[in-house]
């Protein structure tokens, strides 16, 4: 437990300001509401693309199937052991999805 004299003198390494453990599970679980939209987006831009372009899936698509799994294996991890930094790459993730599909 930090002391008054180590907040005084800066040794205090914890922000008051970072969610607790309950809260990041609770943000990686609406994480996996934001991955199933993701995917539907991504099927959409993907069977859109099948049916108006030229019909062939390149690396893109894999690549953006690829971020999905692992955005719920990310998302599956932040709810085991929750760190800040794997919601955020469970977010990321699901972001980049939709985005490689396009780019497809």
């Amino acid at each position: 437990m930090a002391t008054p004299t180590d907040r005084l003198h800066g040794t205090d390494l914890t922000d008051p300001d970072t969610p607790g453990p309950r809260a990041l599970r609770v943000i990686a679980g609406c994480g996996f509401l934001l991955l199933a939209a993701c995917f539907v987006a991504t099927v959409v831009l993907v069977l859109g693309d099948a049916i108006e372009g030229d019909g062939v899936a390149q690396g893109f698509v894999t690549a953006a199937l690829w971020a999905l799994v692992l955005g719920a294996l990310t998302g599956v991890a932040a709810l085991i052991a929750p760190r800040k930094g794997l919601v955020i790459a469970e977010y990321a993730l699901a972001i980049t999805a939709p985005v490689l599909a396009l780019m497809d």
